[in-house]
């Protein structure tokens, strides 16, 4: 079916080359015989036909140029409010206006290669009449060549060679019937698109063409005063959106009109009538094909964090729109894009970046961990080519700003780029098509962040925000667009209230004695802090497996209540956490048993992430071409996705939506509390529990009665017992005495 698209778009080409081009009859000759010292004029449209056949309002089958005005088109595709756009003022957010599907920006050039004359001689008696196109020889070989009608120094299927040679033709010239240059163009466009492009594009700027003045609102542009001839035309500078450049083609001025269908122009002027008259003012709607690229930001957080993400090089493994993270984490990112389509040198690329931001709390690496892969396919499976940093195919500047976001910008340097609009021959990457080197491929960049311990970050539902802008512009660099999307990083928190049973709130002498323990059960490892002693919070800083090492958490008051005897853990992920309280005050018995905290996240469906809206409202300030705003048609249609898909260009809508939290201790369902501490206000942010200490059980204290009455009656059973023992004794003692004497 593609093959079969490209042969049907290659001869619809075709049926504009010479004389059989789509034109309009401005000032129609009614006369059999051209006159040759009349000065001709070519007008082009630039229409967005991938964009209207996509909205359903074009269709290849429903028209065929005549020749003449076509208003059927410009009421079609010019003079129509594109879907989406909401009024008729079409307004886009960059303070430009669109004009139906006209493209703006399109640079044609032009060059007279031949000359025009008609031909008549008598074969077997018969009266033979032919248009043929004379060549100046060496002047056009280049170009002859490129089309394969030169080769080796000999000119293929020269009118001359048909037996004409004897006939008084300019014997520095070589002819050719429109026949046979449209086999050959055919031919050739057909075996390589790309090489034929690039060589005629190289030709006409190397032999003195003329660039036309760029399509301007409505898609328009003129050239006047052209003498009679046959013309090359090739699409030289093209916008961001154009994908595929109209192939090029000969025009001869004039040019004979032609039949049309019930929506063609012939069909409703009398007196214009296909092959009657010659047109010296041509009107052409050469065709483009327009698409956009894709771009997708993920995170994970590193598998030497925890061990508990992926860790391969898969784009899948792991990464997501959302994840969780510890202060002190290793976060690593993914920047995935497609490349934009590049068809021949008009369509290349002449700048390529990425603008990464992330909101407050979060820290670039290391600029040498950025690198960039690249593969031939869009799930990253089939790596090409890999750059890593310190190479010269890219480089990256690093920036922060006064309210403590960092931005890292990453651009394609020349040498990058020329590699990927390089061309190779007769390589073909997808569906069929010859394209440059890179065109339609995947770029894969990867950096990693740290998650500061500090207040900078937003804890809780709300999130922290980092953004990506992807920009790219082609040959006509006055027009780029960007595409944007985002990723989310979220931390929790605990909130330890320490009570006593018979005081409440005790002192921070108290609180100097009591300490707790707290132990990642999901990783396996003891949390280490530092405390913040102005607001009282403690932010994690890391991990230990080694228990005398775990820092000791203490009670202190937290700000932000304005009350004693907190212990706040900032800068926790969703795991299950253990709690052992290893002192206590005086006089107060140990927790028995430790407390465990579980803070777990799951996705928000009410909360689909904004992204496309504020892709409208605040990123997407250059495009031109493509109307984004969404399709009011679309409101009805269930469904998040459906209901913000961009209209009118082929963008993938990454359907994504905001987590949120919730926490148990010991397995019941508790609070979390929102925080603020950011400027933000951020709802289920710390994890609230309660713990209270009672006394130990009662003992009488020295000096106590009872303890004086319990010490003086052990004394009297001591002297009592020790009466009933050694008297005895003493009168045993004696009796034996006694005996002795007698």
């Amino acid at each position: 079916m593609k093959a079969m698209k490209k042969i049907v778009s290659v001869a619809l080409c075709l049926m504009m080359l010479i004389g059989m081009v789509p034109g309009v009859f401005a000032a129609a000759e009614k006369d059999s015989v051209i006159n040759y010292d009349a000065e001709c004029s070519l007008t082009l449209y630039k229409f967005d036909f991938t964009a209207a056949e996509k909205d359903g309002v074009w269709s290849n089958d429903t028209f065929t140029s005549t020749g003449v005005a076509e208003s059927y088109v410009t009421d079609k595709l010019l003079y129509t409010t594109r879907g989406g756009a909401g009024s008729d003022e079409s307004a886009l957010e960059n303070g430009e206006h669109s004009k139906g599907y006209a493209i703006r920006g399109v640079v044609f050039t032009y060059l007279r290669v031949a000359d025009v004359l008609t031909y008549s001689e008598v074969v077997d008696g018969k009266a033979e009449i032919n248009d043929i196109y004379g060549f100046t020889r060496g002047t056009a070989d280049n170009m002859l060549a490129a089309i394969g009608l030169y080769a080796d120094g000999a000119y293929k299927d020269d009118f001359r060679a048909k037996g004409t040679s004897d006939k008084p033709l300019d014997a520095g010239k070589v002819y050719f019937t429109s026949d046979t240059l449209n086999k050959y163009l055919y031919n050739a466009l057909t075996k390589d698109s790309t090489g034929v492009k690039n060589a005629l594009e190289t030709y006409i700027k190397g032999n003195g063409g003329t660039d036309m003045n760029e399509t301007d609102g409505d898609g328009r542009t003129q050239a006047t005063g052209l003498p009679v001839g046959l013309y090359l035309l090739v699409e030289t500078a093209v916008p961001e959106m154009v994908t595929n450049t109209t192939d090029p083609f000969f025009v001869s001025l004039p040019m004979t009109t032609l039949d049309g269908n019930e929506h063609s122009a012939s069909a409703s002027n009398a007196g214009v009538v296909g092959g009657h008259f010659w047109n010296y003012d041509v009107v052409l709607y050469p065709k483009n094909e327009t698409g956009i690229p894709t771009l997708e930001k993920t995170v994970r957080e590193a598998v030497k964090s925890t061990g508990t993400n992926g860790g391969t090089e898969g784009i899948e493994d792991g990464y997501d729109h959302n994840a969780t993270a510890s202060t002190g984490d290793t976060l690593e990112w993914q920047i995935v894009s497609t490349l934009p389509t590049i068809t021949s040198a008009a369509t290349a690329l002449s700048d390529l970046h990425w603008v990464d931001t992330l909101d407050p709390g979060l820290s670039y690496s290391p600029e040498y961990n950025v690198k960039i892969q690249i593969y031939s396919d869009k799930g990253c499976t089939n790596l090409v080519d890999t750059w890593e940093s310190g190479s010269d195919k890219f480089e990256v500047k690093y920036s922060s700003s006064s309210d403590g976001k960092h931005t890292m910008t990453v651009t394609v340097t020349d040498a990058g780029l020329a590699l990927i609009n390089g061309y190779e021959a007769n390589v073909n990457n997808t569906e069929n098509k010859i394209y440059t080197s890179y065109s339609n491929y995947t770029v894969r960049i990867t950096y990693t962040t740290v998650l500061d311990a500090d207040n900078s970050f937003v804890y809780g539902d709300e999130g922290n925000d980092n953004l990506v802008l992807f920009s790219w512009k082609r040959t006509n660099s006055a027009y780029y667009d960007t595409l944007v999307d985002d990723a989310h990083v979220y931390s929790y928190g605990i909130d330890l209230l320490k009570l006593f049973s018979d005081i409440g709130h005790g002192t921070q002498d108290m609180y100097d004695h009591v300490k707790f323990l707290v132990y990642n059960v999901t990783d396996k490892v003891w949390l280490t802090a530092n405390l913040n002693a102005d607001e009282g919070v403690y932010y994690v800083t890391g991990f230990t497996d080694k228990e005398n090492l775990a820092t000791q958490f203490s009670p202190v008051t937290y700000a932000a209540e304005g009350e004693i005897g907190h212990i706040v853990i900032k800068g926790l992920e969703d795991d299950e956490y253990m709690l052992t309280e290893v002192e206590t005050a005086n006089g107060y018995t140990l927790l028995t048993d430790p407390r465990y905290v579980t803070i777990s996240t799951e996705i928000d469906y009410e909360r689909p992430c904004d992204i496309y809206t504020r892709d409208v409202e605040q990123y997407l300030k250059g495009l031109v071409q493509n109307d984004p705003r969404y399709s009011e048609d679309s409101i009805a249609v269930e469904g998040w996705a459906e209901k913000n898909a961009l209209t009118n260009i082929p963008q993938e809508q990454l359907e994504h939506f905001l987590i949120t939290a919730s926490a148990t201790v010991d397995g019941v369902p508790v609070e979390m509390h929102s925080d603020s501490a950011a400027g933000v206000v951020s709802t289920n942010a710390i994890a609230f529990l309660e713990v209270t200490n009672h006394p130990q059980p009662n003992i009488p204290k020295t000096g106590d009665t009872m303890l004086l009455f319990t010490g003086v009656t052990g004394a009297a059973l001591l002297v009592s017992g020790f009466c009933m023992i050694i008297i005895p004794f003493i009168k045993r003692k004696k009796e034996d005495e006694t005996t002795d004497n007698d």
